[in-house]
């Protein structure tokens, strides 16, 4: 057992009995080369579509259709009245990647349960899941780092999420607390608030964007990737030689 407040191990990525093979809907999906280099393969029947993000296809079967953007920058991406998504259609199989190097997990939804992703977050989703973008409180759209809008999924189906890096879960028990530097969320389904750490706190403001950070509070659970896209991209602009 992991002690108390240690990220939940098994299976790559830090996220426990992870399914690297699913089935459904008739459709079966493996995912390949976890925790740097994931890979989504998706085997269709005839007819069945499949919704993913654009410029996610990697290869497929000559046998799929596809319709939708299959290109679209990230600006379009969260904004707008409606999710940017390709549509692919099957019998036969499509291999799907995210932009980046990191992980890809799948999200089972049972029909009672809201998640919310990052922005960045979608891969793929099975057909009877239900996308929206959600609007955030002002506090939240200035704090939070994740623009206007955050993406909802409801519905039943199966909902495949990708990452910079591993992704670690966290489950936490009623009333349970926990803060997170809000560059590193994936999914969850927990309430939280933005709030402000001081400096010489648990946490710096150094590390948390000014001291900002999200204060999850359960019962609930929270995907995190282990790497900052801005703390990456920072990094990457230091080690370029100054003009």
């Amino acid at each position: 057992m992991p002690p108390q407040g240690a990220p939940a191990q098994g299976g790559g990525g830090g996220v426990r009995n992870i399914d690297t093979n699913v089935a459904a809907d008739g459709c079966t999906f493996n995912i390949a080369h976890r925790d740097s280099n994931s890979v989504l393969s998706c085997r269709l029947p005839p007819g069945y579509e499949l919704k993913a993000k654009p410029g996610s296809m990697v290869a497929m079967d000559a046998t799929i259709k596809i319709r939708g953007k299959l290109k679209v920058s990230f600006k379009k991406l969260i904004t707008g009245s409606e999710l940017a998504e390709s549509v692919f259609t099957g019998p036969g199989e499509v291999l799907l990647a995210p932009e980046t190097w990191g992980d890809i997990v799948p999200i089972h939804l049972d029909g009672r349960e809201t998640w919310f992703f990052s922005k960045h977050a979608f891969l793929a989703c099975t057909r009877e899941v239900v996308r929206a973008h959600k609007a955030q409180s002002l506090g939240k759209t200035l704090f939070s780092g994740e623009g206007l809008f955050v993406e909802q999924a409801t519905g039943r189906g199966v909902i495949f999420v990708s990452s910079l890096g591993a992704i670690i879960e966290r489950r936490l028990a009623d009333g349970e607390q926990w803060i997170v530097d809000n560059g590193h969320l994936v999914a969850w389904t927990a309430k939280y608030s933005v709030e402000r750490i001081q400096a010489g706190g648990l946490l710096s403001a150094a590390k948390t964007d000014e001291g900002l950070v999200c204060r999850f509070t359960g019962p609930g659970k929270i995907y995190l990737q282990s790497r900052n896209p801005d703390v990456l991209v920072g990094w990457i602009g230091e080690q370029l030689p100054s003009s």
